[in-house]
């Protein structure tokens, strides 16, 4: 048995990434949403999907400050940053995070489930995500579908 290898126009028309998502995240559980989300920014569900090509789709993620963390991890997960400095670990504990910037626990969720290779960058590239239903209105003209996650 072969394996198909895209090539030429195949391969720009596979790494187009055409189709758009919209996830709402009220309610759901961080890391089973972060899942779902980076399977499509892979593109892993298709069946022309191929690993050194980035044939994902685009993904809204909306209502990101009213996702739900399961046990202890409001009290337990911690951030952590390091300036490079002596002395310039800073850690901020995952509630405070979440009243801040509630976008960013998802997004740092997410882009964390991707593979670490050249095609992170412009798979990131394709997720949008906002706090509130509101940002969803900048992307009417894509026609996303909702996805149940």
């Amino acid at each position: 048995m072969r394996t198909y290898v895209p090539s030429g126009d195949r391969a720009e028309e596979l790494s187009k990434g055409n189709n758009w998502f919209v996830v709402d995240a009220n309610g759901k559980v961080l890391g089973r949403l972060a899942t779902r989300v980076a399977r499509l920014l892979i593109g892993k569900d298709k069946p022309e999907f191929t690993p050194h090509l980035d044939c994902g789709d685009h993904v809204v993620v909306i209502n990101a400050a009213k996702i739900v963390l399961t046990g202890r991890k409001l009290e337990q997960k911690v951030y952590r940053t390091h300036s490079g400095y002596p002395g310039g670990l800073k850690e901020t504990g995952v509630k405070k995070r979440l009243a801040e910037r509630p976008d960013e626990v998802v997004r740092e969720a997410i882009l964390g489930m991707l593979p670490k290779n050249k095609l992170r960058a412009h798979r990131a590239k394709k997720l949008r995500i906002y706090v509130d239903a509101k940002g969803l209105e900048r992307h009417a003209a894509q026609k996303p579908q909702p996805l149940a996650v």
